[in-house]
Parts: C-alpha cells; sequence; structure tokens
C-alpha cells in the first residue's frame, strides 16, 4: 500500500510536467492550419482584385462566413449577450481591426500587389505580436526570441532578393499591423466568453461596420457579376479562410498566446510562394529555398518552447 502511494506521488508531479503537452501541440496545430488556409486567400485577393471591388469583395466573404457560423455561434452568442454588453468595447474593436479593416485592407493590396509579396509582407506582424506581448510583461525566453528573429531574417532575406516593391504594398503593410493588434488583442478576451459565440458576434458587427462602406462602392464602383470565377473564390475565402481560419485562430491564441502563433505565422512567405508555384507556375529559385529554410528553422526553434 505504501509503494503504491509513493508510484503515486511520484507519477503526479511528472504528469503535471507532461500536461501542457497536449495544448501546445493543439494551439500550433490550429495556428498552422489557419496559416495554410489563409495563404491561399492572399492568391484569392490577387485573382479577384480586377473583378471583385475591395469592399465588396470583404463584404460578401463576411456574409457568407455568418452563413456558415450562425448555426453553430448564434445561438451561444444569444446566451452570453449580457456577458457581450458588459465587453461591449472589447468585442467593437476585435471586430473592427480582425474583419472590418484588416480583410479590406488585404484586398485592396491585392488589385495592384502580387500575391508573394502580400505573404511577405504580412510575415512581419507576428513582431508586433511580440511587442504587445512583451510590453504586457509575459517573458519571451531566449529560445522564442531566437526563433523570432530567425524566421524575420529569412522574411527580410525574402523580400530583398527580388521582390519589386508597389504602392499596394503599403495597403499591407496596414494590413499586417491591423492583425498584429488583432492577435494580441485576443489575448484579452474575456473569460467565459465562448468561441463560438464570440466569432459569430465579430463577424455579424464586422460585416455591419462594413455596410456603409459596401454601399459607397456600390454607387461608385457598382456591383460585381456573379460568375463560377467569382463565387467560387468568394465561397473559399467565406468558408474556410473565415470560419474555419478564425476560429483555429483564436483558439491558438487562447493556448499558445499570440507570439508563439505570430511565429508559426512565418511560415505564411513559404505557403504562399509554394502555392504560386504549382498553382500559378510561378518560378522558386535556390535563394528562396534558402530563405524558406531560415523561416521553417525559426519557427521550429521558436514555437516549441517558451526557454
Amino acid at each position: 500500500m505504501a509503494l503504491a502511494e509513493r508510484r503515486i506521488r511520484t507519477a503526479a508531479p511528472a504528469a503535471a510536467r507532461q500536461g501542457p503537452a497536449g495544448p501546445v501541440a493543439l494551439g500550433i496545430g490550429l495556428a498552422v492550419l489557419a496559416t495554410l488556409v489563409w495563404s491561399g486567400s492572399f492568391v484569392t485577393s490577387r485573382a479577384l482584385g480586377d473583378s471583385v471591388p475591395p469592399v465588396q469583395h470583404a463584404f460578401w466573404r463576411w456574409v457568407v462566413a455568418l452563413a456558415v457560423v450562425a448555426p453553430f455561434g448564434a445561438r451561444r452568442a444569444w446566451r452570453q449577450r449580457a456577458l457581450i454588453r458588459r465587453h461591449l468595447g472589447f468585442v467593437l474593436l476585435a471586430s473592427l481591426l480582425g474583419v472590418t479593416v484588416y480583410n479590406t485592407l488585404v484586398n485592396q493590396a491585392g488589385v495592384t500587389t502580387p500575391a508573394a509579396n502580400m505573404g511577405m509582407i504580412m510575415a512581419a506582424s507576428p513582431v508586433l505580436m511580440a511587442l504587445y506581448e512583451r510590453a504586457g510583461g509575459v517573458r519571451l525566453g531566449p529560445r522564442r526570441i531566437a526563433g523570432l528573429l530567425i524566421a524575420c531574417a529569412g522574411v527580410l532575406l525574402l523580400v530583398g532578393g527580388g521582390a519589386s516593391f508597389s504602392a499596394g504594398d503599403l495597403w499591407m503593410i496596414a494590413a499586417a499591423c491591423c492583425f498584429g493588434s488583432y492577435s494580441a488583442l485576443l489575448r484579452r478576451r474575456p473569460e467565459g466568453l465562448d468561441g463560438a459565440g464570440f466569432l459569430f458576434t465579430t463577424f455579424l458587427f464586422g460585416t455591419v461596420l462594413l455596410l456603409p462602406a459596401q454601399g459607397v462602392s456600390l454607387a461608385v464602383q457598382g456591383g460585381f457579376t456573379p460568375a463560377p470565377d467569382t463565387v467560387l473564390p468568394l465561397l473559399y475565402v467565406g468558408v474556410a479562410s473565415s470560419a474555419v481560419a478564425f476560429f483555429a485562430w483564436n483558439k491558438a491564441i487562447s493556448l499558445i498566446g499570440p507570439t508563439r502563433a505570430g511565429i508559426v505565422y512565418y511560415l505564411q512567405p513559404v505557403c504562399v510562394a509554394l502555392l504560386s508555384w504549382a498553382l500559378l507556375a510561378e518560378p522558386t529559385g535556390w535563394a528562396q529555398a534558402g530563405c524558406m529554410a531560415l523561416i521553417l528553422g525559426g519557427v521550429v526553434l521558436g514555437a516549441g518552447s517558451r526557454t
């Protein structure tokens, strides 16, 4: 009996030490999933740049996303309406940054900026996430800082190795700042606010905030013609890039924090480059492959541990 008790006491600390491994692995996996899906959305934004006005692209994206999320999130949001009212400022700011502004800026950039440029510029947003988290008193640790710097160096070398800068890149820089701020804000999500309910609420508020711009766009630019080459991409960004990816990213932030998820987000330019190579037959040279290796190495080094 005494021997059994000693074994239980000995095993308990070991189990406690191993406990966080599951949530961390899940969080990293969800961050990878969101990053992969969002990589495709940059190609989609570029593809629709000439046929669907940026604001209308964003508006219909979120209408589709709302329809997908409503069966899971609407009832939960209604049950938590008192909590949402108490934290209305937080919810509105998250809706504005993550839904209304961010994707509209990405779509505007897609009018003039190649998809590869968009992915590489967006990879700078984890730096802002880390700065926000450090300002909040979170110790990042030397290993994570090293991974952040290595991945960032890979991105800078990739951008400086031949990507041409255009006016649309300024829209992407603004989008990267917006996404970094949104991701850092998620860390302060009110306790008890359900993930699906929060997602539905931000999608709803973000779409409502887009209505004035949607009206102006229709009046000035006119609508677009629904066709397979416009409807199918909108379904992709509405279902996969919005409902699926945002849920995965928000959950990843809650499990591993914005800095560690941000390091995983450095995979974005790698994914976009591979998609461009596979779908658009854009060439990928040895220099790009070397930069991608740096990015991947930084992700592996920095995403796995705080120390």
